[in-house]
């Protein structure tokens, strides 16, 4: 049975995580000469070419399912080292985690705040991505576990439903007097500006679709942060789809429901490898508590 070097898959996972061998060099605090003989020894006797030497460094096919094994000895080297008390702080467990934006800036930091028991201490390494496309990050091994709006498991991981995140219509008052007085009509939407987050943002194209039962193509605003696209929406640039997460503790009344019907529920799973990690199980634990709370 072959045997692969724990040196040779470090050098992969960080060259993956850093994106380059001269700062995977500087995590691993050796050379970036020593990286590239590591991960080319490791292609050699594998057979495979492992990385695409773009910027960044993006892992081939083959080289995703040796990330995902690289990431699983180190979790669980580190679990085991505090298992048995090894007082070594390079050992703390880092859990990398994929998770939508709207999640990350109202529920989800909490749920890691909170973890239960506090210690052995753990440290995260956060992805935010669109939650359909963050089982991509969980498939190609570059993290742990996911937030996404995918039900059906990548393979090796399980998957539980989170409840779901409600988004509506919504606008300013004055936005909506001027640009909606004679209602919300497939006319007036298509001449609205609307906030999209960024370009695989589909949701208020859904909302579209479903009222217009065509597409349609109003004016765009790109506004690619949660916290800035609910912004851009309360200055008035347009309407966009909101979280009940983010709008219920707006307490200056400005904000109006453009349509009591238009709701959109978009449903979340968390997925996580299936795989015995007291420090990933207790990061799913939490999680599933604090979305349970709110959901």
């Amino acid at each position: 049975m072959m045997r692969l070097d724990p040196a040779q898959l470090d050098a992969l996972a960080a060259a993956v995580a850093e994106g380059t061998f001269d700062a995977a060099a500087r995590t691993l605090h050796v050379t970036p000469s020593a990286i590239s003989q590591r991960i080319k020894a490791l292609e050699s006797s594998t057979g495979r070419v492992l990385l695409i030497r773009s910027r960044p460094i993006r892992p081939t096919e083959a080289g995703q399912a040796l990330l995902r094994l690289a990431r699983q000895l180190q979790l669980m080297t580190s679990d085991a080292l505090d298992e048995i008390g090894a007082d070594d702080a390079g050992t703390l467990p880092v859990v990398r985690l994929a998770v939508n934006a709207d999640s990350l800036d109202t529920w989800f930091v909490a749920a890691l705040s909170a973890l239960d028991p506090p210690d052995p201490v753990v440290v995260f390494d956060i992805r935010r991505d669109d939650q359909e496309r963050t089982t991509d990050l969980l498939r190609r091994g570059e993290v742990m576990a996911a937030v996404t709006s995918s039900a059906q498991a990548v393979a090796g991981c399980s998957v539980e439903r989170l409840g779901v995140m409600r988004y509506r219509p919504t606008a300013t008052r004055a936005f909506a007097a001027r640009w909606f007085a004679d209602g919300v009509t497939p006319h007036t939407l298509e001449r609205a500006p609307v906030v999209i987050f960024d370009r695989e943002d589909q949701l208020q194209d859904a909302y579209l679709r479903r009222r217009a039962r065509r597409a349609l193509h109003p004016p765009r605003h790109y506004v690619p942060g949660s916290k800035a696209f609910v912004d851009a929406v309360r200055h008035g640039l347009g309407w966009g789809m909101l979280p009940d997460l983010q709008t219920e503790p707006l307490a200056d009344g400005d904000l109006v429901v453009l349509d009591a019907k238009g709701a959109v529920d978009v449903a979340l799973y968390w997925q996580q490898w299936r795989l015995r990690s007291p420090s990933l199980d207790r990061v799913g634990a939490a999680v599933r508590a604090a979305a349970a709370a709110i959901h």
